[in-house]
């Protein structure tokens, strides 16, 4: 025997529980189960049985609205989510709903006008027989009156006699009539008394001459008439004689099952309730309890009679004539319908209505329809055409609703097709490419997103080429971050800043510090500066190619920096190793006191190493520690301007023209004494040029922010400008590399 608490059984409930159905799929499931089950309520007699037949009704309903919604997610997940079955039921909703709305209004339709044309033959048939009953008892009423008004003294009995051998005679003459099976019923009165025609006239007939027939209007009356619960067809003829008496002729025909067989002869089955529809329940009840008809009363209260699907209501004693005839195939439906007919009630002679209802066939109806109009073959024919019609009409619908399939077809292959793409697209396959056949929109729309396919993939690889780029621009920029002054290194008498803004990622201008120290004694490193380089230049063009010249212009200079420079190391190599850079010093410094001489060494190697269209403006410019003295010349560049104390300023404009432009030039020197508070402001082209609505940003306007923050840090004033630079530009890009050079004499 198995142990409840082996892992076996937990592992058996969590796989039911995952296989069970959840939310709606599982209130469904569990509905529909009990439904099932509640079916063993058939065999439950008694109140525990109709209990269950309650919970199962209330379980249905509760299936079906749970139902309906489930039905509905699956339609859409399944059924409406491919654009082809949208299509196709899309065209359905169109074409076949219409058709199948007409088709339902032209079968009910039809249904009704069957059934009217049912009971319009069986009320013509009534009424052909009523007219010839009136005729007849017309004919018998003025042979009579003929051959016996002339004689006042005649008895009853002789009066009767007379009846009778004229009704003989007419007997006689109608032998071969197939309404001889009906038995009609004559009976005479004069002035309202009955006269007895013998034992072969006492057969069934309305009972008596009611008060509202003693004299007629017009001396005649015929139609349906309801004596308590019989039906009876009466002719009254009356005429008065000479003699002042008034002779009554009544002929009467029972309505009953014989006469309503012959009168649906070929229809069917016919169907009458004798019962007025206009009387009030009140009044039937009254005549279900005495037996007899109650007094008729107005009243607003109708009977309703719950009529069948056969016709005919269960709770009364309907008049049934005739027999249904057997379908002739599976479109010979039965055709049920029911209408009113009017009546007069014998006993006071108010008018009403009672129900007719008639149960017939199509082919019936076709044949009461056609069948005495056109000869056999006709009606064949006929028949025979509309049954092709019915066809031709069907084959060109379900044609159209072919082709509106195969159009859809073809549109959504085409968004398969698409949607398949993107899937490959997503994945990568960037490769992949539509198989257009067909020459439409969609096949144009088709060869778009193969166009669409190669330019992603070729801006793809334009981007990765981009991104390659970037990163070596990054890589450059870092490197060009590298070569400008890591940091300000001022002199005790100088105070030094610089700033660079590129345009772009790397910059075309170029600033440089170079401090010089007095020669290193003992791998000493903290020695007295004896004096300090100051390079700012512009390089022609902008990005990549300007940052590689300006990197060659860096080297250079650096270059031309250490060319005399003598490394001195210590005894030690261990010390010698561990010496810092700035531990260097010595020829270097007397080089750089002639910067004319440098640029036109810098003039010479750039001319030599660069394209033609090369050059840069570069200004050099030597600080003496000792004796305070600026020496400088300008190759090209922008004259910096030496702002002094008492507000003068001075333009340093000493030099040649650019480098690398033209070999063998020479460069003028100046030099100048710097007193304390001396500020030199050297720029680029960046600074002064940027243009608004106003016009340049201007060396005026940027003198103007250096006088006014001039007692401020280096740095402050660099930023001062800045602000007022960006402020000019406003929200245009930077139309050039910014690079702005300080220094100020303490």
């Amino acid at each position: 025997m198995q142990d409840p608490n082996s892992p076996t059984r937990p592992r058996v409930l969590s796989l039911l529980r995952e296989r069970l159905p959840t939310g709606l799929a599982g209130a469904a499931a569990w509905l529909g189960l009990w439904f099932c089950v509640l079916f063993v309520r058939r065999w439950i007699p008694g109140g525990f049985g109709t209990f269950l037949g309650v919970l199962q009704f209330f379980v249905g309903i509760a299936l079906i609205s749970v139902a309906i919604p489930l039905a509905w997610q699956f339609v859409r997940r399944n059924l409406l989510w491919s654009l082809r079955n949208k299509l196709v039921l899309t065209y359905l909703l169109i074409g076949l709903a219409p058709v199948i709305l007409f088709l339902t209004l032209v079968g009910v339709l039809a249904y009704v006008a069957a059934g009217q044309f049912a009971i319009h033959l069986t009320d013509s048939r009534l009424q052909a027989e009523l007219i010839q009953m009136r005729n007849e008892s017309g004919h018998r009423a003025d042979l009579t009156t003929a051959l016996v008004a002339e004689r006042p003294k005649d008895s009853a009995q002789q009066i009767g006699g007379a009846v009778q051998n004229i009704e003989s005679a007419g007997e006689v003459a109608r032998l071969d009539m197939p309404r001889m099976r009906l038995h009609r019923e004559t009976r005479v009165f004069m002035n309202g008394a009955p006269i007895d025609l013998g034992p072969n006239y006492r057969g069934k007939a309305p009972f008596g001459l009611p008060p509202w027939a003693t004299e007629l209007p017009g001396g005649e009356f015929s139609g349906l008439v309801l004596d308590g619960r019989d039906l009876y067809l009466v002719a009254l003829h009356q005429k008065k004689w000479d003699s002042g008496r008034i002779f009554t002729l009544m002929s009467s025909l029972p309505v009953d099952s014989a006469f309503l067989k012959l009168a649906s002869d070929g229809l069917g089955q016919a169907s009458l309730l004798p019962q007025r529809a206009g009387r009030t329940a009140n009044e039937i009840s009254q005549e279900n309890k005495n037996g007899a008809p109650a007094p008729a009363k107005k009243s607003s209260q109708k009977v309703r009679f719950a009529v069948g699907a056969d016709g005919i209501n269960s709770g009364s004693s309907w008049v049934v004539g005739g027999t249904e005839p057997p379908a002739v195939n599976l479109a010979d439906a039965r055709v049920s319908f029911t209408s009113t007919e009017p009546i007069v009630d014998w006993d006071t002679g108010e008018r009403d209505n009672v129900l007719i209802a008639v149960q017939s066939r199509p082919s019936l109806l076709y044949n009461q329809l056609f069948g005495s109009s056109l000869g056999g073959i006709v009606t064949s024919v006929l028949r025979i055409a509309i049954i092709l019609l019915c066809v031709l009409f069907a084959l060109i619908e379900m044609l159209a609703l072919w082709m509106a399939i195969a159009l859809s077809r073809t549109i959504t292959s085409s968004v398969a097709d698409l949607y398949s793409a993107t899937e490959h697209i997503e994945d990568g396959d960037l490769d992949y490419r539509i198989g257009v056949k067909s020459d439409d929109q969609l096949a144009e729309l088709s060869r778009s997103f193969n166009t669409m396919s190669g330019s992603l993939k070729r801006l793809l690889e334009e981007q990765k080429e981009k991104e390659r780029l970037q990163n070596e621009i990054s890589i450059a920029q870092e490197v060009q971050a590298n070569l400008f002054p890591l940091h300000a290194q001022g002199l005790a008498t100088l105070d030094l800043h610089g700033v660079c803004r590129p345009a772009r990622s790397v910059s075309g201008d170029y600033y440089d510090f170079l401090v010089f120290h007095e020669e290193a004694h003992a791998g000493m490193m903290n020695r007295r500066e004896t004096g300090v380089g100051i390079a700012i230049g512009d390089i022609s063009g902008k990005g990549i190619s300007a940052a590689l010249l300006m990197a060659t212009l860096h080297s250079a200079v650096r270059a031309y920096r250490f060319a005399s420079e003598e490394l001195v190391y210590s005894e030690s190599s261990v010390a010698g190793l561990m010496a810092s850079r700035e531990g260097r010093g010595g020829d270097c410094d007397e080089l750089f006191q002639s910067p004319g001489r440098i640029l036109s060494l810098l003039n010479r190697h750039l001319y030599r190493s660069t394209q033609p269209e090369k050059y840069a403006t570069l200004f050099l410019a030597h600080y003496d520690v000792a004796t305070a003295m600026m020496t400088y010349s300008n190759a090209g560049q922008l004259p910096p301007l030496v702002l002094s104390r008492d507000g003068q300023i001075r333009r340093l404009d000493k030099g040649g023209t650019v480098v690398g432009l033209m070999d063998g030039m020479q460069y003028e020197e100046d030099r100048f004494h710097m007193q304390p508070g001396d500020i030199m402001v050297a720029y680029s082209d960046g600074v002064t040029e940027p243009e608004n609505d106003f016009g340049e940003f201007g060396e005026e306007r940027m003198m103007e922010v250096v006088a006014r923050y001039r007692d401020q840090p280096l740095h402050m004033i660099s930023g001062q400008v800045m602000l007022a630079l960006d402020a000019w530009i406003g929200a245009e890009e930077q139309p050039d590399d910014i690079t702005l050079v300080l220094a100020r004499k303490t």
